[in-house]
């Protein structure tokens, strides 16, 4: 008999390990053996420890050359298909969303971030008033947004909730661009975006597209259907007479 077909016979043997590492009730059938090369056979038995419904143990096992002496390399427990399993691992940083941050929590940027470029190579409106000189002796901030950083940043804004396509700016009676309560922006993106200042509206204080809207507009009007109605002059009755209790 050659080496592998005494490995791949020794299926008492491996049940026999596999007893000593596991409780009797969590050990199945056996469902086969694999050669995994170098002289060793890895023995599956199912598992029918609770909890654990698809996956199979594997009973690793070899022997040395000329001798018929099984030696048990390793016991594990081993997810099958169908198994149960947890979720492949994310990094913190990818599992982080908008709005995740709670004060105190610190998310600084990739160090080859490309929202973001050294502040003397781009970014910042090359018109801003003492750019030049605040550059020239180091002040102002380090980096700034990049072309990239920017172009991300307004399709962000564009598709987002204070974006063109919304039910909300789809009904609206006018757009931001036409509305006394938009602030402007300056720099770059001040043609296509500003600020919504109406306290009533649901978007005030917030970044809205220029093509945005909602029925908070400065131009909005009630139809006549919706307004109220007028209420007539009132009748002054001089011939009926108000019986009133007396006190």
């Amino acid at each position: 008999m050659t080496s592998d077909a005494l490995l791949l016979s020794a299926v008492d043997a491996a049940r026999a390990v596999l007893l000593d590492a596991a409780d009797a009730d969590a050990v199945g059938d056996h469902l086969g053996a694999v050669d995994e090369g170098d002289g060793s056979v890895a023995h599956h038995f199912a598992s029918t420890q609770p909890g654990y419904t698809g996956w199979y143990w594997a009973v690793s096992i070899t022997r040395a050359p000329d001798d018929e002496k099984v030696t048990v390399n390793d016991v594990v427990l081993l997810p099958g298909e169908g198994a149960i399993v947890a979720p492949a691992w994310t990094p913190y940083r990818e599992r982080i969303q908008p709005g995740d941050l709670a004060p105190g929590d610190v998310l600084p940027p990739d160090e080859d971030d490309i929202r973001l470029v050294p502040a003397w190579s781009a970014g910042d409106d090359q018109d801003t008033v003492d750019r030049a000189y605040a550059r020239e002796v180091g002040l102002g901030r380090e980096w700034v947004l990049s072309f990239a950083g920017r172009d991300l940043a307004a399709q962000r804004w564009h598709d987002g909730d204070q974006g063109p396509d919304t039910p909300l700016a789809q009904q609206a009676p006018g757009t931001c661009a036409g509305c006394g309560f938009l602030v402007s922006l300056a720099g770059p993106l001040s043609d296509t975006f500003g600020v919504c200042a109406n306290g009533m509206a649901n978007d005030d204080g917030k970044v809205v597209a220029f093509t945005h809207g909602c029925g908070a507009h400065s131009d909005a009007r009630l139809s006549r259907s919706a307004a109220p109605q007028e209420l007539p002059p009132p009748v002054l009755d001089t011939v009926a007479v108000d019986e009133i209790d007396a006190i």
